[in-house]
This record gives C-alpha cells, structure tokens and sequence, in this order.
C-alpha cells in the first residue's frame, strides 16, 4: 500500500512545474498556410533534445491540467498605457514601463510621423555603412546634456546595448563587481569580454569594499556597474558610496539607469538627482529608450573618448543596423516632454506612494520598494504567484507574475509598474482585489492542506 504524500510535497511538486517558461501553451496558433515536412534528423540533432525542452512540456501541461491561463505572451489590442484592451474587454493594466504616459503623447507621435516622412521607417544598414541621420544626432545630443557627458551614442537595443559596451571595454585580465541583483545584460557582456565577474550583495557598497580590498589588486582594468532603481524590487542604491569607491580603489562606475531615467528625483532626472551627485562623477551612463521615452533601444552617455571608441569597435553598434529613423525622433521628443511637463513625473510619484501606502495598509509585503515605478507583491512560491495574477485577470486586472529563475522561487511576486496616468480609483480598487484574492488563495491552501493531512492521518 502507497504512503500518501504529505500536503508540502504535493503542493511543492505542482509548484515546480508551474514557473516562467510556462510558455505559449493558451496562445492561439494560427494554421499553417501549406503542408509542412520535418527535416529528416538525428535524435541528437532533434530540437525537442535541447536541454529544458522535456521540462517546458510538462510544465505546459501541468498549467493546462490545474487550469492556469497562462499570463504570459497575451495579445494586446491598444498601445501600453494605465489600461489596455485584451480580447475586446478593458484592463487596468500594470504591466507598462509607460511610466510618465508619454506613450502615444501627441509630440511624441508627431515627431515618428515627421520622421517617416522624411527618412522613411529604417536606416538601411549600420550608420558606419548607410551615414548618419540627423534624428540620430539629436538624440544623441539631448540624452548627453541631459546627463552632463561629452557624448553619447544609441544602439537598437537596450539588451545588446550593455552586453556589445562590456563586452568591447573589459578584457581577461580585467574585472567587473555588480550587483548581485543585476540585469542579465550586464552579466553576459562579462561573459563576452572574458573579465573575471564577481558580484556583491544587493545595494550593500560595504560588501563590495570587502571585494574591492581583496581582489582589486588583482587585476588591470576594473569595472563596478549597478543600477538606478531596480526592475524587480523597485529600489534605489546609495550612489555617493558607489563613486567614493570608485574613486579610492581605481575602477570605472557605469550606472544602467533604464527604469530610473523619468522616475528617480524630483524632475524625474535619474538616479544623480535622486541622490544628490553630480551627473559627472559616473564614468558610463546607460539607459534604454523603451521605458519613460517611449521608444526602443539604449544609449551609453559618456566621454568623448569611449563613445567614439564604442562606435567604431562594438560590434553591436559597428555591425548592426543603425536605430529606425522614428524611434530615434520619438525618443528625443519624448524626453523634451519629460523636461517640459515635470508635473508627470510628480503624478507619478503620488501614484506610486499612494499605491505602497495602501498595499502596507493591507499587509501585502511590498519588499524594499521605494514606491515609485516599480511595486512588488511578494507572496511566495510560483504557483501562488501565477495564481493570484489569474484570478486578478478574472476582475480585469492585469499584472505580470515574476517567477523562478527570475527570483528565488520563494520571493516570487507580482510585479506592478506604476504610470503617471493611473487613477487614485483605479489604484484603490487593485490593491482591495490584491488582498482579497491574495487572502482567499491562502485559506484555500490551509484547507486543502488540511483536507490532505486528514485524508493521510
């Protein structure tokens, strides 16, 4: 006679399937227009061989089996605001990095028109190859007075912008110290570069002082790289601590200020201005145009030394396409408008406190957020997570569940991006159904786990 399971191993076992690469198995998948043949292939040789395929399959069908919509990979029918519009039906919606609504903001629209008309929708090939547009150089110009540097050169992408600048400025004999909690783009442009990586807790410049004194003499050229407000907890680190350690133990400091740019201090400046330091004590700023400008892609801001060098040795500048035309207006529209209307980025702000405030009101564990962007919900393991987001889009909320690997599989959450344009209603009413489903889904659990260990006794 079987042992019955006991109600932790069950519940951990349907958790485990239930992660981040639940994958497309709820999307519609349009037919084929003619009949297709697989290649004849070697077992070895077979995709479904790829490691992790077997495990992506069973956690589809293990969705499928407990009745999971799945939450990712939805079909999105209007632009990324406060709400959105999925499958004909009006969610607010709090998986937007729209953050100061600029998002379809008339100038912003009218610059990507203007610039279709005149330079058509793509540079044609790298700017090295097809030239230069003056879009381009304008942009380059207002994010490089905007941060007080010599200069600055966007890339297409914000991903490929960290991973091809780390990769083309470090060398083996050289080091990088990041955060612990940091993008995954400033991890593999390490790997690229071939410098030895070692992170250092989350936020604490303490335990990267204790790095730095042992190791730093170790290597050549050193590289200490953070954020401006992280994207999966919402907070900011100390920036003065990071430039005093910068300074005494001879390392190049490079901010990714993606999610702070628009957000972080009192005109939404970024993380300098959030901290109270000059602009020009960071070696490298980075930031990406698909947050608070409204765009796609990413930019070093920097000296003139390492912008020129980047552009004629990174290879994801030097042998990729050079930014669409329209992107690259809309983005410097989109951040004249973050100057010109600081009243967003205050809205914003109220939105954010109002949120955390009342979130903490109801007991929801909000983590080390600062409550301005980015919110987290941390509710435990990945089931509950992907749970609690599916009853939530049941009441016409939609929000995200970040699951493991992306965090430890006990700190999985709900993340919410605050924007300027959500309403006090708007809010009030999703922090109520947070809490509510949140404390329905956990007497749920405690009475089936009961259930469960009467069922054994």
């Amino acid at each position: 006679m079987t042992q019955p399971s006991r109600p932790q191993d069950s519940r951990a076992a349907l958790a485990s399937f239930v992660t981040n690469r639940l994958g497309r198995a709820n999307a519609a998948r349009p037919e084929p227009a003619t009949q297709t043949r697989k290649p004849v292939q070697s077992e070895n040789q077979s995709f479904e061989k790829l490691t992790g395929y077997r495990e992506l399959r069973l956690q589809r069908s293990a969705a499928d089996l407990i009745g999971l919509n799945n939450p990712f990979f939805r079909v999105h029918e209007s632009r990324a605001a406060a709400t959105t519009r999925i499958e004909g039906k009006t969610f607010a919606n709090y998986s937007s990095y729209d953050y100061l609504g600029l998002n379809g903001h008339p100038a912003v629209s009218g610059a990507a028109r203007k610039a279709i008309e005149t330079y058509g929708t793509s540079a044609s090939a790298s700017r090295l190859v097809a030239g230069e547009r003056p879009v381009h150089l304008k942009l380059e110009q207002a994010l490089a007075s905007h941060y007080e540097t010599e200069a600055c050169v966007v890339m297409v992408s914000g991903h490929a912008t960290n991973v091809t600048t780390i990769g083309a400025i470090l060398e083996p004999a050289d080091v990088i110290f990041h955060d612990a909690l940091i993008h995954n783009s400033v991890v593999t442009g390490a790997q690229l570069s071939g410098a030895q990586r070692r992170s250092f807790a989350h936020n604490d410049p303490a335990a990267l002082e204790k790095l730095l004194e042992a190791t730093r003499h170790e290597h050549r050229r050193a590289l200490i790289v953070i954020e401006g407000l992280y994207s999966m907890d919402g907070d900011a680190p100390d920036l003065a601590a990071f430039v005093e350690l910068k300074r005494r133990y001879d390392c190049w400091l490079m901010v990714d200020d993606a999610h702070g740019l628009g957000v972080l201090g009192r005109t939404g400046a970024g993380l300098h201005e959030h901290c109270g330091v000059d602009a020009a004590d960071i070696d490298i700023w980075m930031g990406t145009l698909s947050k608070t400008l409204s765009s796609c892609g990413g930019y070093v801001c920097g000296p003139a030394v390492l912008v020129e060098y980047l552009k004629c040795t990174a290879g994801g500048f030097l042998y990729s396409v050079g930014m669409s035309p329209p992107l690259a207006a809309a983005a410097e529209a989109a951040l004249s408008a973050l100057h010109a209307e600081p009243e967003r980025v205050e809205r914003l702000r109220r939105n954010g406190n109002l949120f955390l405030a009342g979130a903490k009101k109801r007991g929801l564990n909000t983590g080390t957020s600062l409550g301005l962007a980015v919110i987290p919900v941390i509710v435990g393991d990945s089931l509950k997570a992907v749970t609690l987001s599916d009853r939530l889009f049941k009441r016409g909320i939609n929000v995200q569940p970040i699951i493991h690997p992306a965090v430890p599989e006990r700190s999985s959450r709900l993340r919410f991006f605050m924007t300027s344009e959500h309403t006090p209603e708007q809010i009030a009413e999703t922090v109520a159904a947070v809490a509510d489903e949140l404390a329905a889904l956990e007497t749920g659990a405690t009475l089936i786990e009961q259930l469960m260990a009467r069922r054994g006794a």
